[in-house]
């Protein structure tokens, strides 16, 4: 029997870091140290966050673990935020590389997972950190998730995604199928992150705009990709993690993916029609409906929810939604994560609140709960606290999670 007293494991599984540029030298081969020296003599950060007296919050392991238990937070899942060796920005946000930039940009990406499994290793149990690939060279993707799963990576692979224009596959083609086989085999979660598939638009600020009311259906398109394309069929042990997209859009993506699977398939069986020549094939090539293949093998990474996407979390699926806070960045919850949880999940029954705080991400990323249980008993929220609603909003919160007028979206 649980009590006010009692508090929560909470997880963030959206969290970010990487190495300060010049830190990551010793992680590269030696053979690219001279056009390192020579890149990073020339290059200019384009980020604010990245230059201010903050940002070593992505690398100084102590600063990190004191703020994160001080927001309530015991673990978390690292995805990248830095710029790798060679990369003209963020890896989450650069475009695929060229044939020509290709080998450099390669090395920068292994140098920042050999830093990661370092910065992982330097807080046991407490960070999952998720490696990067490219999707150039699949065999070579296929080695690195080999390499950084013995290396202790255990947040699973970042997917880059594939936007229109990029020049590689798209995701639900049969030529990435050696990717999906190693990550089954070796139970390593596949992850797409918000932002990471959007085609360039260009700078003008109409093109920002756009950017922001696009970006997360162009991260959503890896769903219906796998789905349709068979990845989960073929690939029994394969599982996807969506993250920083939110959530409260699934159930109606869903919904529409069942609507169209239903429709081709069953056209498919009928006398020759337009329809009936786009759903040639479907059933045999996908297998399970898209809802099926969501409630068995999919999972979101919430960040920071919203309270209008807590109404639909058992039609998402409360073994599904993973909260995470999305620090260190301005739109993540620090340092008011104990007050977003409560604005979101207030009036929830714990044995609710418990699975989208922290005992699902444990599940897919492999974290000891017993081993953070401890911690949690120190940091962690209350029960109690948590079951208040919030009736103020901090005055210089800056995360959406705050942000009033949310509704469900299309996406």
């Amino acid at each position: 029997m649980t009590t006010s007293e009692d508090r929560y494991t909470v997880i963030s599984a959206d969290c970010h870091a990487g190495a300060d540029l010049l830190d990551y030298k010793p992680y590269l081969e030696a053979k690219h140290h001279d056009a390192f020296d020579a890149w990073a003599a020339t290059y200019v950060n384009p980020y604010e966050d990245l230059l201010a007296d903050t940002a070593d919050r992505n690398w100084n392991s102590a600063r990190r673990l004191a703020e994160l238990e001080a927001d309530g937070i015991v673990a978390e899942v690292v995805f990248p935020n830095t710029i790798p060796p060679f990369f003209p920005s963020a890896s989450l946000m650069a475009p695929a590389p060229t044939r020509a930039e290709y080998e450099r940009r390669w090395a920068g990406l292994r140098a920042h997972n050999r830093w990661l499994a370092d910065f992982c290793a330097d807080a046991p149990g407490r960070r999952a950190g998720v490696a990067q690939i490219l999707l150039n060279d699949v065999d070579e993707a296929v080695r690195e998730v080999r390499r950084t799963k013995e290396a202790g990576l255990t947040g699973g692979v970042l997917l880059p995604g594939t936007p229109p224009g990029c020049g590689l596959p798209e995701l639900h083609s049969e030529v990435y199928d050696p990717l999906w086989a190693v990550c089954a085999e070796l139970e390593v979660p596949v992850n797409h992150h918000g932002g990471s598939a959007s085609p360039p638009l260009g700078d003008e600020p109409a093109a920002r705009a756009v950017f922001m009311v696009e970006t997360t259906w162009f991260s959503h398109r890896a769903l219906w990709h796998l789905i349709f394309g068979g990845a989960f069929r073929r690939h029994p042990g394969l599982r996807l993690v969506l993250t920083e997209q939110g959530s409260g859009w699934i159930p109606g993506v869903l919904g529409m993916l069942d609507y169209y699977h239903g429709r081709l398939v069953a056209a498919a069986s009928r006398a020759a029609t337009a329809e009936s020549k786009f759903g040639a094939g479907l059933a045999a090539s996908m297998g399970a409906s898209p809802g099926s293949v969501w409630r068995e093998r999919c999972y979101v990474g919430a960040s920071f929810m919203r309270p209008h996407e807590v109404p639909l979390r058992h039609r998402i699926g409360l073994d599904k939604i993973m909260w995470g806070s999305d620090y260190p960045h301005d739109e993540g919850t620090h340092p008011y994560s104990r007050e977003a949880l409560r604005l979101a999940y207030a009036g929830l029954p714990p044995d609710e609140i418990a699975p989208m705080l922290g005992t699902n991400a444990a599940r897919v990323y492999g974290f000891d709960l017993a081993r953070l249980a401890p911690i949690a008993a120190r940091v962690g929220p209350t029960h109690g606290e948590l079951s208040v609603p919030l009736e103020e909003i901090p005055p210089d919160a800056t995360s959406p999670a705050f942000a009033p007028g949310g509704s469900v979206r299309v996406w």
